[in-house]
């Protein structure tokens, strides 16, 4: 996700379920100064979330569920509520929404 953002790969975003061509540029433009670029640590969240250790798939995940409005305890327990082992942070956003759709 935080690649993403920071390439403006709107493309990439695009293929989520949910995320239209001008979600996903809207969310480019609100969350690149939110977001540490890819391979720098990130200097501080300002709160909820913990800080996300780059190249964090799980983290992005969470980051990006919290960006597309849910609240970031609710996107903790959905992206625990899918298998995350060796997936990409779209892999794991999509499955998360995809669950959230079959409650």
């Amino acid at each position: 996700f935080a690649r993403c953002v920071h390439e403006g790969d709107s493309a990439a975003l695009v293929r989520l379920p949910g995320i239209g061509r001008k979600t996903a540029e809207r969310l480019i433009v609100e969350m690149r100064d939110r977001i540490a670029p890819p391979g720098e640590a990130a200097e501080g969240t300002g709160g909820e979330a913990p800080p996300a250790t780059p190249g964090d798939p799980v983290a992005d995940a969470v980051s990006a569920l919290v960006a597309l409005g849910y609240r970031p305890a609710e996107a903790s327990r959905m992206v625990e509520a899918v298998d995350t082992d060796g997936r990409s942070s779209e892999e794991i956003i999509r499955l998360a929404l995809q669950a959230a759709l079959r409650r």
